[in-house]
């Protein structure tokens, strides 16, 4: 198991170095939540905001892009909102920008995912469900070790009402809460919660940052036999 998980880390690190997160000039970009390695290959999501027009954020990747070189498709109005995605066929990643007006600002999701992951069945999602997301992203992992899966999304609530409502979700579920820290983060001095959770041979993190006093990014990893 050590081995594996040796390889996982060095595949990881060659596919961060040849394939970062996209990033918006002059918009600082925020983590949420850990790298994972899915199926050999990086998964990471991250936001940002400006003060841009959505439309302009969106040109700017779709131009940058597509002069590299690579697929690139769009889909929304980007009025209110709006996706862009770039292809990266050798390595069976896709990189996309997903657009959101907030208030007078844009708010924008760099995601670099595995394009050969699998869902789970409808109603077979071992993590609790999740109501009224502003973005919600859901990736599954099955291997000899076990199973994963990983959500990562942004609420229109601050973090101590996420936190509460998605620490009942956990605890309805049948879930046990086992450690909970606050710590801020060393990037952007934001608070961070971590909840863990444990039932029956499976583990559960859940970790929470400030958007802004009214949003918050939430990042769940669940982690199960196979």
């Amino acid at each position: 198991m050590r081995a594996a998980a040796l390889c996982a880390v060095l595949a990881s690190g060659i596919a961060f170095a040849e394939q970062p997160l996209a990033a918006y000039p002059g918009a600082p970009s925020t983590r949420i939540g850990s790298d994972l390695v899915i199926g050999g290959e990086p998964y990471r999501i991250a936001y940002f905001l400006t003060r841009d027009p959505l439309p302009k954020v969106a040109s700017h990747f779709k131009k940058t892009w597509a002069e590299a070189g690579y697929p690139v498709t769009t889909s929304g109005d980007f009025d209110d909102e709006g996706v862009v995605s770039a292809f990266f066929t050798r390595q069976g990643l896709v990189r996309s920008i997903v657009l959101r007006r907030h208030g007078d600002q844009t708010l924008g999701f760099s995601v670099l995912k595995d394009t050969w992951v699998r869902v789970f069945a409808r109603g077979a999602e071992p993590l609790p469900r999740l109501e009224g997301a502003l973005y919600a992203s859901d990736l599954v992992a099955r291997g000899e070790e076990g199973h994963t899966q990983h959500r990562s999304a942004v609420l229109e609530q601050p973090v101590q009402a996420a936190r509460d409502a998605r620490d009942a979700a956990w605890l309805k579920a049948g879930w046990e809460r086992t450690r909970e820290t606050q710590v801020k983060r060393t990037d952007d001095g934001k608070p961070q919660r971590v909840l863990e959770y444990q039932r029956r041979g499976e583990q559960a993190i859940v970790t929470l940052v400030e958007v802004d006093a009214k949003t918050s990014a939430i990042d769940e990893t669940w982690v199960g036999p196979k």
